[in-house]
């Protein structure tokens, strides 16, 4: 098998079918093997009808895994994965904003180069507006400061690799999944290229601005330390400036006799050092309450059944 297409599916019920028929025609000359993995992500539409209908019309190069709920697209990536069985590995969207002619661009990168591991697709002209445009920088600028690995702004998940990649991603069994970070993470030679977005052929986006926010937090504390070792910093700085207003005020009083500020001078210290401890003790909680949850070894997803080339048999 020469390519496995990964596709992440939540609620794309009017573009699944589109997406298949994209990909046999873009694929109709290329002369390998491929498979087509479609993950539906405990869809609430017809998702799941639809690709089984896909299935039955082609059973041989399509596979459905169908989640028992919603876990996200990342465990999507991550059931993919393992499903695959490809000699290369590509990630591509449902919604065919990510066109498939793309990913022959990446595959013939990889087979003119035996040094390149993976291909990476990122945006050159965002088609967003431009706050969020902003946000989305200004995180690449932030997680690049803080995190041990580096972050290519803008690229995306729409990337082919080599098995290699695939097989050292299943390798990492961690819950909360972040895979931008651990694309980066497990290193490879990758080579970014730029690609032309087009419109999304039905439907809107999943990712509003609020679930983006998450996802950046998540992967701020899934590849670094530094908020806590800032709120460590902070902790200190605080210490440090107490004891000198209290040796300040300690000389004012014996000294020189000034009379001391008493209840507004309390209330305000209290207050700056109460928020600046629940400050602390709540981005300690992000990192302990994941250190908890991945204690507990949950799957990362759940399949409520799969359909296979192989055996045609739901598992």
């Amino acid at each position: 098998m020469k390519l496995s297409l990964i596709v992440p599916c939540y609620n794309e019920q009017d573009n699944v079918e589109n997406f298949y028929k994209t990909v046999c025609s873009v694929f109709a000359d290329g002369g390998f093997d491929y498979e087509i993995i479609f993950v539906n992500d405990g869809s609430k539409d017809e998702t799941y009808k639809r690709l089984k209908s896909i299935y039955k019309n082609d059973s041989e190069k399509v596979r459905v895994v169908n989640f028992s709920r919603n876990f996200g697209k990342e465990s999507a990536i991550y059931a993919g994965l393992k499903e695959s069985c490809g000699e290369y590995v590509s990630i591509i969207d449902a919604d065919l904003q990510q066109n498939p002619k793309y990913v022959l661009q990446m595959m013939d990168m990889l087979d003119n180069d035996e040094d390149l591991d993976c291909v990476a697709a990122y945006q050159k002209d965002r088609k967003e507006s431009k706050s969020l445009v902003f946000f989305k920088n200004t995180f690449y600028k932030l997680i690049n400061k803080m995190a041990e690995v580096d972050f290519v702004s803008g690229a995306s998940d729409f990337r082919t690799f080599r098995r290699s990649v695939a097989d050292s991603l299943i390798e990492m069994k961690e819950y909360f999944r972040f895979s931008k970070g651990l694309f980066s993470w497990v290193g490879f030679n990758t080579e970014y290229i730029p690609y032309e977005v087009e419109e999304r052929a039905s439907g809107t986006s999943k990712w509003s601005f609020w679930k983006l926010f998450k996802y950046a937090v998540d992967g701020i504390i899934a590849f670094t330390t530094t908020p806590l070792r800032i709120a460590t910093a902070v902790g200190g700085i605080t210490a440090v400036l107490s004891i000198i207003y209290l040796i300040v005020v300690v000389i004012q009083k014996l000294a020189f006799s000034i009379t001391i500020p008493g209840y507004a001078t309390i209330v305000v210290l209290i207050l700056l050092l109460g928020g600046i401890q629940l400050c602390s003790l709540g981005i300690i909680g992000e990192y302990l309450a994941r250190v908890y949850i991945q204690s507990k070894d949950r799957p990362i997803y759940i399949a409520k059944n799969v359909l296979r080339p192989d055996d045609k048999a739901d598992k």
